[in-house]
């Protein structure tokens, strides 16, 4: 008797072709996924989805320093007590969040969102370094200008070559650049640093 082809539902495919398109998710991580909101509850399938509208419907990039945020400027810019003299640089959305729990940082901040990858086809004008300069060249309001730079991209290779494109974009600006200091592991993550070491790396930060 000749075995019978199953076929997975056109929907399932779907959504397991959708999960295996995110960072760090396969074709098996996919499917465990999609099979794992096949059995749960419908209404926990229903608020993911719910979730993922509101992303997209309400999120936005702030004009200001380009981090994520519903509300345009952000609440962090918006904010009358901090530095407005002082910008730090970071590379994506979660590393404000990093920064913010060390609660040794009071500026404002710049989100490049990636960083310069010549094998990745990603140059600085695909990055908010544009954005970044014509900050520091206007300041940031109010008749503050911008007394430091921190650049905060994460200590790779790649983090390191766009923290040396930026510190030569901003010479002669008047801001004084800085790198944060090495207590930060070679290779690391700064979204996964913990609050001392992200509080002692913003402690001795170094002039480039």
């Amino acid at each position: 008797m000749p075995q019978i082809n199953k076929t997975l539902p056109p929907s399932v495919t779907r959504l397991i072709d959708a999960l295996s398109q995110l960072p760090g998710i396969g074709p098996k991580s996919a499917s465990r996924l999609a099979y794992y909101l096949l059995r749960a509850p419908a209404e926990e399938s229903v608020g993911l989805a719910d979730a993922l509208r509101d992303l997209k419907a309400r999120t936005r990039f702030c004009s200001i320093c380009q981090n994520i945020t519903e509300s345009n400027p952000c609440d962090v810019c918006t904010d009358p007590t901090r530095d407005r003299g002082v910008i730090c640089v970071v590379e994506e959305p979660l590393d404000v969040t990093a920064v913010e729990r060390s609660r040794g940082f009071t500026g404002l901040y710049h989100v490049l969102h990636g960083v310069i990858s010549p094998m990745n086809g990603v140059g600085p004008d695909d990055l908010k370094v544009r954005e970044l300069l014509g900050r520091v060249a206007a300041g940031p309001g109010e008749g503050t200008p911008v007394r430091e730079v921190i650049l905060a991209t994460n200590p790779t290779l790649e983090g390191e070559n766009t923290a040396a494109y930026i510190q030569r974009k901003l010479a002669g600006s008047g801001a004084r650049v800085t790198r944060l200091a090495r207590g930060l592991p070679v290779g690391g993550d700064l979204e996964y640093a913990d609050e001392v070491t992200l509080s002692r790396a913003l402690e001795g930060r170094q002039v480039m």
